[in-house]
C-alpha cells in the first residue's frame, strides 16, 4: 500500500464537539500550499522502510485524570526506526538534541543554560535550510506576516516556539510552544499536556518510560503501518493520556511550517483550520500564548480520500 499522510480517523474529544458539526469550509489555498510542504518534505521518514509501527488494539475510554488504563497493545508502536538515517537528517539530530532540554512539570521554572540557547540556535539554522521551510517563509513574506530578512525570520520563529512564558499560575517561565508540542509536558501530577511527536514517543517509548495502550479510531476507519496521522493512548511516566494525535514520520520542519504559518495568519487566541492534505481532511488547531505558540495539533476528520466521494446510499 502507498504511504498516505492518514488512516486513522481522529474522534474530536476536546470540549465535546461533534466532528461533524459547526466545521468550517476548506481553506483551499493552505491546502494548497501544506501539500505542496508535504512534496517538498525530503526528510520524511518511509513507513516500511526507515520506520514499521504496529498499531495493534483499539484503545478503551480512559476518564482525564484516571491512571486506570487497560493495555490493548503489548508490543511498543514503533517496532523499528532508522536511527543512523535519523541522526544523518541535520534537522532530526538538531531537535533530538532538544528533548532533554526541559522540566516535565509545569510550575517547575525553567533553566536555560548558554549550550541550550546555542542548541536551539543551530536547530533553527537547520530548519532554515530546509525546502520545507524556505517554501513556509516565501509564503509569510508575500502575505507580509514575515520580513524578508532571514535573522529576521529566525528571531520570529524562536520568539513563536522556544520564548518562554508561564503555563501555570504562580509559577515562574515554565513552559514554551516548542516543549508543549514536541516534549509533552505534565500538570499537577495528574495529567499529560501537549506531547505531539512521533521522535519524543519513540525514544520514551524505546527508554521504557512510555507505554503504548493502543489506538483510537471510529469503527470504520481502522489505521495500518502506512499512517502519517495516529490518534493515540499511552501512559507517560506513570500517567495516562487517554486519546493524542501526532504526526507520524514527518519531520520537525513540516510540523514547524504548519503550525508556523497557521499562527501567523490569525489574530485569534485559537485558530482552526480545515485543510485537504494528502488523502485526508484535517483540523489543524493552533492556540496562542500571548505573542507564542500555547499548543498545537492535528484533528483528523477524514481519511483514505473519503471526504472527496459521495456518501453511498
Amino acid at each position: 500500500m502507498a504511504a498516505r499522510l492518514c488512516g486513522a480517523l481522529l474522534i474530536v474529544f476536546l470540549y465535546g464537539l461533534d466532528a461533524y458539526s459547526n466545521r468550517p469550509a476548506v481553506n483551499q489555498e493552505l491546502s494548497n500550499l501544506f501539500n505542496e510542504l508535504w512534496r517538498l518534505d525530503g526528510n520524511r521518514m518511509k513507513p516500511g522502510a526507515d520506520y514499521n509501527i504496529s498499531v495493534q488494539g483499539r484503545a478503551g475510554f480512559v476518564s482525564p485524570g484516571s491512571l486506570l488504563v487497560q493495555d490493548h497493545a503489548s508490543l511498543p508502536l514503533f517496532s523499528s526506526v532508522d536511527e543512523i538515517k535519523l541522526r544523518n537528517s541535520t534537522t532530526f539530530s538538531r531537535f533530538m538534541t532538544l528533548l532533554d532540554n526541559y522540566e516535565r512539570s509545569t510550575g517547575v521554572s525553567e533553566r536555560v543554560t548558554s549550550e541550550e540557547l546555542t542548541e536551539i540556535s543551530l536547530f533553527l539554522d537547520a530548519v532554515l535550510q530546509t525546502d520545507v521551510m524556505k517554501r513556509a517563509h516565501q509564503y509569510l513574506v508575500s502575505k507580509r506576516q514575515s520580513s524578508s530578512d532571514l535573522r529576521l525570520f529566525k528571531n520570529q520563529l524562536n520568539l513563536i516556539w522556544f520564548h518562554l512564558y508561564r503555563r501555570q499560575r504562580n509559577s515562574g517561565m515554565d513552559s514554551c510552544g516548542f516543549e508543549h508540542v514536541f516534549v509533552g509536558e505534565t500538570k499537577s501530577g495528574t495529567e499529560i499536556i501537549g506531547f505531539h511527536n512521533w521522535i519524543q514517543f519513540y525514544l520514551q517509548e524505546k527508554n521504557n518510560h512510555l507505554d503504548y495502550k493502543g489506538y483510537k479510531a471510529r469503527d470504520h476507519d481502522l489505521p495500518d503501518q502506512d499512517d502519517h496521522v495516529l490518534n493515540l493512548q499511552f501512559s507517560w511516566h506513570n500517567l495516562v493520556n487517554p486519546v493524542g494525535s501526532a504526526f507520524i514520520g514527518t519531520s520537525p520542519e513540516f510540523e514547524m511550517a504548519l503550525f508556523t504559518v497557521i499562527f501567523l495568519m490569525s489574530t485569534e487566541r485559537s485558530s482552526t483550520v480545515l485543510v485537504n492534505i494528502d488523502q485526508c481532511q484535517v483540523e489543524l488547531v493552533v492556540i496562542r500564548q500571548g505573542r507564542s505558540l500555547g499548543t498545537a495539533y492535528p484533528k483528523l476528520l477524514s481519511s483514505n480520500s473519503r471526504h472527496v466521494r459521495p456518501p453511498s446510499h
